[in-house]
């Protein structure tokens, strides 16, 4: 097995800005665009006033304290509430599933720390709503989700795993005292808390999945319903889970699990983190002094605060090194640009994606997206592409003079085509391009056919009727730019 090792060396020691690696434009769109979603120039701007011990407390801040999405009408209804109000049930429940994912698609937008942390944590602890396909189920999955993102861990895992998305997922409500399956156990540990083969051993799934027996219940036995523990089919025997014995059930699973495997869990939880907000390759030392963290208290929030104001967070070898996911493509776009988006591109955003990879609460398997370099095919790049084209061409429709603002609010209303140019490319990719070549073909693109000797002369200006077309023409030269899809 080939072992890689991560060239950044810096450690969890708080960022102290220095001549050497200064508190700049580059690093405080480093913190946007890993904590969020990128952000457009006065954010960025409002950004770069605070120190970076206060803006990474503003942004996890800012998600702790966003209310709850507020319970939605649909939240508790079964088959037989649509009946008795007259709706098409899979009509409407196609319905209440977008509205769902548009919440999650605001939360992206608006405090973007949250919406990161719903699909991060949607693709840890895997359901896949095609297989319950119920919008109460979903609900209540993601109510925990938001409940819990930045908060106790042990709480979240004991939560999570008896929602009914998860008890149908992962054959929960198959698991009765008579018909024993493994399926939640073996999950809970080898990809919930502890990892594969670590700590655990085959007889202690064995005994853990007769002590999650018994949610196994609907009213009148409709589908529909929330799922229900009843003690008829739940294993009452003793049961041996890590050396210890005793009748235990459900929330002595979780309890057992904490108090003997914490070490393991923080470890194995922080090394997910980190690859998800840092790299693909782990930094060992900084994994383990997380985890240290972690284990005081599994709170969610403290390990994060941690991470993002670390020298290792803000190293120049961190930034520009993840690819980025197809939300973070759409998303980012649009909160860099600030442009106006049509109805249509947006309400097709979730379809969009999808397309590229990433449906979201559709995970591929139980093991979840493994992100990075598996957004990248041929395929899924040309997707990528065009997705970004209708993108442009809608702003060129739509919001023309959009484009003019952009140019002038990136380059500082400028009329050197090399600086606009320059400017607009440099808030799409997170480190400058190689070389001043590069930046000299998007100035060409950008130029378009006009007279050089306008430019020359200083005759052309941002102004000038063309401006609009020729940032579109800037912004389909960027888009397949290779830097342009890393974060």
């Amino acid at each position: 097995m080939t072992v890689f090792t991560s060239c950044i060396t810096t450690s969890l020691q708080p960022y102290v800005p220095s001549t050497q690696n200064p508190w700049n434009e580059l690093r405080v769109r480093h913190a946007y665009r890993r904590l969020g979603y990128d952000a457009n120039k006065a954010t960025i701007n409002n950004g770069l006033a605070l120190s970076p011990n206060d803006l990474i407390d503003q942004l996890i801040d800012e998600s702790l304290n966003a209310p709850n999405w507020p319970e939605p009408v649909w939240a508790n209804y079964t088959s037989d509430d649509y009946a008795n109000l007259g709706l098409d049930f899979d009509e409407q429940t196609q319905l209440n599933h977008t509205e769902v994912m548009f919440e999650v698609m605001n939360q992206m937008q608006t405090t973007g720390l949250k919406g990161r942390l719903i699909m991060f944590w949607s693709n840890h602890f895997v359901t896949r709503l095609e297989d319950y396909y119920l919008s109460n189920h979903l609900y209540e999955y993601y109510s925990v989700l938001e409940t819990y993102m930045l908060g106790n861990f042990q709480e979240f895992v004991r939560d999570i795993g008896i929602t009914s998305a998860m008890l149908i997922y992962l054959n929960g409500l198959e698991n009765t005292n008579f018909s024993p399956n493994e399926n939640y156990a073996r999950e809970l540990y080898e990809l919930f808390t502890l990892g594969v083969d670590n700590g655990y051993i085959q007889q202690d799934i064995v005994e853990t999945s007769k002590a999650l027996t018994g949610y196994n219940h609907r009213l009148n036995w409709n589908w529909t319903y929330p799922i229900y523990f009843d003690a008829s089919t739940f294993d009452d025997s003793d049961k041996t889970i890590f050396e210890q014995t005793g009748n235990w059930g459900y929330d002595d699973v979780i309890n057992i699990l904490f108090q003997e495997k914490s070490p393991l869990i923080a470890e194995y939880i922080c090394r997910k983190l980190y690859t998800y907000f840092v790299s693909a390759t782990v930094n060992e030392d900084v994994v383990t002094d997380m985890a240290a963290i972690f284990v005081q208290d599994f709170n969610i929030a403290n390990v994060l605060r941690a991470l993002f104001k670390s020298e290792h967070f803000f190293d120049s070898k961190t930034i520009g090194i993840q690819i980025k996911s197809p939300y973070d493509m759409t998303v980012s776009y649009i909160k860099a640009t600030n442009f106006s988006i049509h109805q249509d591109f947006y309400e097709a955003m979730p379809w969009i994606n999808g397309l590229m990879g990433q449906s979201m609460f559709e995970p591929v398997d139980v093991a979840g997206w493994q992100g990075d370099r598996d957004w990248i095919n041929s395929s899924t790049l040309t997707g990528r592409w065009e997705i970004l084209q209708w993108a442009v061409w809608q702003t060129w429709d739509y919001y023309n003079e959009e484009l003019r603002t952009f140019a002038i609010e990136s380059s500082g209303n400028s009329n050197d085509p090399y600086v606009v140019a320059k400017s607009v490319i440099d808030r799409f990719v997170p480190k400058e391009l190689f070389s001043v070549e590069e930046y000299q073909i998007a100035t060409d693109v950008f130029k378009h056919n006009l007279p050089e000797n306008y430019y020359e002369n200083q005759i052309w200006n941002l102004q000038w009727d063309s401006v609009p077309y020729q940032m579109v023409l800037l912004l389909l030269h960027l888009i397949k730019i290779p830097e342009f899809q890393l974060k």
